[in-house]
């Protein structure tokens, strides 16, 4: 991604959480898959050879000529056993997927529940490839690709391409939750993620849609981090404190904090140098709060500043305040849900 892109991004960055969950349930817009049938022709296919999907739920008024849309998260196969085993489940086949999709969040078409993009053109891109999509798009207007996890790193991987199909005066942003990947190293030492992520890009092919100007100077395998994946920790010492954070000893503790600090360097450029980007990294045990609304924007969602995730996507996108929230240090946030149990 070029430095323009980049400055564009908006980066939801989750790392730890404490208060129970609670689900707005009264809220359910539900919206029908539709497959792309025509997709064969640019060999667009999922893991089993299935037609690619999407849903799509029009927009109204104002918001009727802008376009918002959420790539779905959900990990990545790396090798040929395990992509024959995702072929088998909704993570490789349109065949396995709930056909109709709960649109809520910054899906939601109520306008107090999201109140900037309520209104627009929402749709989410089912995920299927195991390999955080591949894909062109064309509308016009305003515009906000966005994506959750997998489907956040894929945000970041398309901004350039999206960008590029759209007029110049559009206002076009693109915002990954829980997409930014640190390379470094897990509480083994070892760089698991990276070597995982070089099998990756080897099997699907991926370095060509990989931006030049960063796999130059980086292997492009380079954007995942995970701090305890099973192989780094074969005792299960860390189980009980990955369920709950109540859990986690001193020295785990220790560990995450040394983690988030790690994150808050690695962003420091973008933090000070970046004018048009934003961030907003709380300090909750989470992943991907950008679709559940009571993470969202509900009377109790999480808040850095006393501001909610839609609040600050909203001064973002919009321009209206600078959008760059950071979160204290576990565990003084009690605004927090926890989504990991």
């Amino acid at each position: 991604m070029n430095a323009h892109a980049m400055a564009a991004a908006l980066s939801l960055l989750i790392l730890l959480t404490c208060a129970p969950r609670r689900i707005y349930s009264q809220e359910r817009r539900l919206v029908k898959m539709t497959l792309v049938q025509n997709a064969s022709s640019i060999g667009a296919y999922c893991l089993d050879g299935s037609l690619p999907a999407y849903h799509l739920d029009r927009g109204f008024g104002e918001g009727a000529r802008n376009w918002l849309l959420q790539f779905e998260g959900g990990g990545w196969c790396n090798d040929v056993k395990s992509c024959l085993e995702r072929a088998a489940t909704r993570r490789g086949s349109t065949r396995y997927m709930s056909k109709v999709e709960v649109f809520s969040g910054i899906l939601s078409n109520n306008a107090s529940l999201n109140p900037d993009f309520y209104n627009w053109n929402r749709v989410k891109l089912r995920y299927c490839d195991g390999a955080s999509f591949a894909g062109d798009a064309k509308f016009q207007n305003g515009a906000l690709l966005s994506g959750c996890s997998a489907g956040g790193l894929a945000t970041f991987l398309h901004c350039d391409n999206f960008t590029s199909y759209l007029p110049k005066n559009a206002s076009v942003k693109c915002l990954s939750d829980a997409g930014f990947f640190l390379d470094g190293r897990d509480i083994s030492l070892n760089h698991s993620m990276r070597y995982f992520y070089n099998s990756l890009v080897t099997l699907q092919g991926a370095e060509k849609n990989l931006n030049k100007n960063c796999t130059s100077s980086r292997f492009p395998e380079q954007f995942h981090h995970i701090l305890v994946p099973p192989a780094a920790d074969p005792h299960g010492h860390w189980y009980h404190c990955k369920l709950n954070p109540s859990a986690c000893n001193a020295v785990q503790i220790n560990t995450l904090q040394g983690f988030r600090k790690y994150m808050l360097e690695t962003l420091r450029p973008f933090f000070f140098n970046s004018t048009r980007g934003g961030m907003f990294i709380n300090s909750c045990f989470a992943h991907c709060q950008s679709e559940l609304q009571d993470t969202w924007f509900a009377p109790d969602s999480p808040r850095v500043n006393n501001k909610t995730i839609s609040e600050a996507v909203g001064d973002w996108y919009f321009g209206r305040n600078e959008s760059k929230e950071i979160d204290c240090a576990y565990p003084c946030d009690n605004t927090c849900h926890n989504l990991i149990g």
